[in-house]
């Protein structure tokens, strides 16, 4: 699954800002490759609205 940044972290809860942080995207256009697990799923779906998912 490839996932990119499209929308800022500013204003954003901290909780988002570090969720970003651990998928691994640090400024807008960042792309990462990532496994497609439970756990993965769920970090992705909290910061959906920020993201840009390609399965």
């Amino acid at each position: 699954m490839k996932i990119t940044l499209k929308r800022s972290v500013i204003g954003r809860p901290g909780y988002q800002v570090n969720t970003v942080k651990a998928l691994g995207l640090k400024k807008i256009g960042d792309s990462r490759e990532i496994n497609d697990s439970p756990a993965l799923r769920g970090m992705v779906k909290t910061v959906q609205h920020l993201l840009e998912v390609q399965e």
